[in-house]
């Protein structure tokens, strides 16, 4: 068997790997859609690739660079079976739509035409349970813990174990379970995100955002947070729903009508709702929460704006208002989404408070700002940033370096290769470094 990779293997995004087996039949591991540098050097989205012997597609989760060219594929002909985790299989249609709608068409009846196409091409799956597929292999997902129902997928064929990791959370993330090391693996196929740096702790994280936003309080300000509306979104809520509720104990008044919560994001309420929908994959901390019966992606200063006009309303309302806000809205690198008029109407207000919670991809507007230039252009227009930046490292979904070195340290029986994808040279440069001490060769 071999591993080709059609996306995701020179860069961050874009994630498409196709295992070809000795039968001449073959999988597909997610089929993405690039974003930043990564877009510019693939313009063209169209497949090229021959989808000959090709049957299956495997997603490890939903996220746009993980799913974002299936439409593509679909037009270039595939009909196989897609294999995902159930949770997975609920939101692939939301994320879809939404792709559809701002890269093909909002003909309605086109969009429903394809998303019932997909539907009856998808096969769910639990967890820790093996299932038999077309081109002769098996394949087993277990839990990821990036995003709701992300999975690392382990396949068997031909006498020999294929591990795809999909994009491994963080171990201290809020909301989901830690991903467990596999037992064994002759091939590992492994993101590199992170690896070259490790992320705050999660208390230390915790402490330097309630900070923000005790600061958008004390002076009136707005904290951006740009955050995709799957995963980071709901991991946000949780967190600052208990913040909120620290800072209202500590001075002793309620802070409801003090500070709006806004997300932003319709599809991030969607997301949300599928989140509360599906708290059997929460972790044991928020379990107990709910057991408490605290609901914590539920408050009532919390605003979800829906429609266009009314995102109008708010950017205007909280450009004139001098009220506090936390606002959480997509895109989470900025290349597009909601977030860019508040970006627009608050960057040359000082009290203003932006915070990067995720990976900022180069060439984007969320890279520029994380620099910390002077102005950046946004839709042919200079803005000039005088509110402060920050970036929360510990925030994010990926695993660092030293998860996913450990991820590799503490299965049972190591991979005798392991192939570094989703990252940018120097990461993938630098653990390599570090997993070559396990003694593992690394490409």
């Amino acid at each position: 068997m071999r591993i080709i990779h059609h996306g995701g293997h020179t860069g961050v995004t874009g994630s498409c790997h196709q295992l070809k087996l000795d039968n001449g039949r073959s999988l597909l591991v997610d089929c993405g859609l690039f974003q930043g540098d990564d877009a510019h050097r693939h313009p063209d989205l169209e497949i090229e690739f021959p989808l000959d012997g090709i049957d299956s597609l495997i997603l490890t989760h939903v996220h746009i660079d993980h799913v974002g060219r299936l439409p593509y594929l679909f037009a270039a002909g595939f009909r196989g079976n897609i294999y995902c985790t159930k949770p997975t299989a609920k939101m692939l249609p939301l994320t879809i739509e939404d792709a559809l709608k701002i890269g093909f068409t909002r003909n309605r009846r086109l969009i429903n035409k394809f998303l019932n196409l997909v539907k009856d091409h998808l096969c769910p799956m639990e967890y820790q349970s093996w299932q038999d597929i077309p081109c002769g292999a098996q394949i087993k997902f277990k839990s990821a813990g990036h995003i709701l129902g992300s999975a690392y997928v382990e396949i068997q064929a031909e006498g020999s174990k294929v591990i795809f990791s999909g994009d491994l959370g963080a171990p201290y993330a809020p909301l989901l379970k830690s991903p467990e090391a596999p037992y064994s693996a002759d091939t590992m196929v492994l993101e590199s995100t992170y690896g070259d740096k490790n992320h705050q702790g999660r208390r230390e994280r915790r402490q330097t955002l309630q900070k923000i936003l005790e600061k958008s309080l004390d002076d009136k300000g707005t904290t951006i947070i740009p955050a995709f509306g799957l995963g980071r979104t709901q991991e946000l809520l949780y967190e600052i729903n208990a913040m909120l509720q620290q800072i209202e104990t500590r001075r002793r008044f309620s802070l409801l009508k003090e500070v709006d919560v806004i997300v932003d994001s319709p599809l991030g309420g969607k997301f949300t709702k599928v989140y509360k929908d599906h708290d059997r994959f929460w972790d044991n901390e928020a379990r107990r929460r709910l057991r408490t019966g605290d609901q914590p992606l539920i408050f009532e200063n919390l605003i979800t704006v829906d429609d266009h006009r009314d995102h109008q309303r708010k950017v205007d309302y909280l450009d004139r208002s001098g009220r506090p806000a936390i606002v959480i809205a997509g895109s989470g690198m900025c290349t597009g989404g909601r977030v860019v008029n508040y970006l627009k109407r608050l960057l040359d207000d000082s009290r203003t408070d932006i915070v990067f919670v995720g990976y900022q991809g180069r060439g984007t507007l969320g890279r520029d700002i994380q620099a910390r230039r002077r102005s950046v252009e946004i839709d042919g227009r200079r803005y000039p940033i005088r509110a402060d930046v920050h970036t929360l490292s510990g925030y994010s979904a990926h695993a660092d370096q030293s998860n996913l070195v450990n991820f590799v340290k503490r299965m049972r029986k190591r991979p005798k290769k392991v192939i570094l994808v989703h990252g940018e040279t120097k990461a993938k440069r630098v653990l390599k470094g570090e997993l070559q001490k396990l003694g593992v060769d690394v490409k």
